[in-house]
């Protein structure tokens, strides 16, 4: 199998990949300096080059989003999946904590006793928390449009930003519609049905590496 790269090394393999995507997708790309970065991120983390044509950005939402996390803010996800899939070095450096409420069992309770799924009563379980986070949304539609009513309801809750790539058929690009009709709070998307954890939390550790920069780390494979 001699057309097998022999690149062992994460951080080589990780470079390798990068260039790939940087060779195969001609310019003028659809997206330039930091949203081609996090594009590019998003790509090599689904090897999905349909996502040049679906991703959408707020005006402000590399820059909203790089000031939260300079400041350690908190970051809220709609799946332990998510969660996870938000390196943890980056944010211990950055000072952020990364949360999920979907297993709190007052969030079960209320669920249950709501007859609404775990996720959007979740949204409503980080009530004031959600003020300045960024809130990382990459399964549940019910997540997302909850917190759009909440914010549309209360601008006291106002995230810094909302990273909304819920996947699937039912509501997930409907609400991701909702998302990009909203003015009062920076996003990223993906417009359709695509999307996922993996996805939503590859935005947040690329903003989370821009930061790093823009604080003058020193920068490691992590």
């Amino acid at each position: 199998m001699s057309h097998i790269k022999a690149v062992f090394d994460p951080g080589e393999i990780e470079k390798c990949s990068l260039e790939i995507i940087d060779n195969e997708v001609a310019e003028p790309r659809p997206f330039t300096g930091r949203k081609w970065r996090v594009v590019r991120r998003m790509i090599h983390t689904t090897a999905d080059f349909e996502l040049l044509s679906l991703v959408s950005f707020h005006p402000e939402a590399i820059r909203s989003g790089i000031e939260a996390l300079k400041v350690g803010c908190l970051i809220l996800t709609d799946t332990e999946m998510a969660r996870m899939g938000i390196t943890f070095k980056r944010m211990e450096r950055l000072g952020c904590e990364v949360r999920c409420y979907i297993n709190d069992p007052l969030v079960h309770e209320k669920a249950s006793d709501e007859n609404r799924t775990r996720a959007a009563a979740a949204v409503d379980h980080a009530g004031f928390r959600l003020n300045g986070s960024i809130c990382v949304i990459g399964n549940a539609p019910t997540a997302l449009i909850r917190l759009l009513e909440i914010i549309k309801e209360n601008d006291r809750y106002k995230p810094s930003l909302i990273v909304g790539m819920p996947v699937g058929f039912v509501n997930a690009p409907e609400s991701k519609h909702l998302l990009l009709s909203q003015n009062q709070v920076p996003f990223i998307t993906v417009r359709g049905r695509k999307g996922g954890s993996a996805l939503a939390a590859s935005v947040v550790n690329e903003l989370a590496e821009m930061a790093l920069e823009e604080k003058g780390e020193c920068l490691t494979n992590v």
